[in-house]
């Protein structure tokens, strides 16, 4: 199952009183798809939505609950999609009287007194929220049906300290978390606390991850580094060599010089720990410059003829 259908399970669990019941029923109506005198639509392909739609609507308004229609239509991605209805005038009326809604919809702070702000948006979670693989990605969204909707949401996650974005899609608009502590604070308000430790782990194991990553690539620098500054230095030695001047080298630069051409991936502190009078890596760095400074006198020396 998706992560975002493990917040959907954990906000049905959380709905404990009547009161969260309530403010939730009304986060998934206000921000449902439909809402108008004639009728109430509702859309969702989770599953969780499709058992808990009818038992709150069956809660908190058992007479319209009665006449709730439902139909199952498959999505060509292999989904169900459900769509509830309420076509009922009285029932429609009665409905949007309880919750006060209005043509033109808005968040009435009435329905959302007794600390139901939590269970609210979980609500509105259920009916047009998502939230992207945690381990791809940090990403949680909404897609509020209208433009209001949308500011007044926004308002709402600023109010709980979250600071949402907005990004409109042709006639759509989206609002979206991308701050991973953010989205932690969010699941934890609307009672998904279970997937709020989920995500942490996700984030430890990944910055794990990622610092092992970190160290390999540091680590492949470094060898690369040492090989390619081996390579040149071997260069260097068998110029020397073919140029019959080995002999004529200090005793310490021959020593090192038949060292390393013994040992052409050693790192420099390691071919110093080798010598027969030990020394730093600096001091090896140091005897190498004189080696390569000889090799390069050859090669000047054949550029001033020609």
């Amino acid at each position: 199952m998706s992560f975002s259908h493990d917040i959907r399970e954990c906000i049905r669990n959380s709905l404990s009183n009547d009161y969260q019941k309530f403010a939730c029923l009304y986060g998934i109506l206000l921000f449902g798809r439909t809402v108008t005198r004639e009728e109430i639509e509702l859309k969702s392909e989770s599953e969780v939505f499709r058992s808990l739609f009818p038992s709150l609507l069956q809660h908190v308004c058992k007479d319209s609950a009665s006449l709730l229609s439902m139909e199952n239509k498959p999505r060509k991605n292999g989904s169900m999609m459900t769509i509830y209805k309420i076509t009922n005038e009285k029932a429609v009326t009665a409905v949007r009287r309880k919750f006060h809604l209005h043509e033109e919809r808005r968040i009435d702070m009435r329905n959302l007194s007794k600390n139901r702000t939590g269970a609210f948006l979980g609500g509105v979670f259920l009916i047009c929220g998502s939230m992207t693989d945690p381990t791809k990605e940090y990403h949680l969204e909404f897609s509020p049906p209208t433009e209001t909707l949308c500011s007044d949401l926004c308002q709402i996650l600023s109010h709980i300290g979250l600071h949402p974005n907005v990004m409109r899609r042709k006639y759509n608009y989206s609002v979206y978390l991308k701050v991973s502590e953010e989205i932690e604070d969010f699941l934890t308000f609307i009672g998904a606390q279970k997937c709020t430790l989920r995500l942490i782990d996700i984030k430890i194991d990944k910055e794990v991850t990622n610092q092992a990553t970190r160290r390999t690539n540091c680590d492949i620098a470094n060898i690369n580094k040492i090989i390619s500054a081996a390579e040149k230095q071997c260069q260097a030695i068998e110029e020397i060599i073919r140029h019959d001047d080995l002999k004529n080298l200090s005793p310490e630069l021959q020593e090192l010089a038949l060292l390393r051409l013994e040992n052409p991936h050693l790192s420099l502190a390691d071919l110093g720990e080798m010598l027969r009078q030990p020394i730093g890596r600096s001091g090896v760095n140091h005897r190498f410059r004189k080696i390569s400074a000889i090799a390069e006198t050859y090669q000047n020396h054949i550029e001033e003829k020609s």
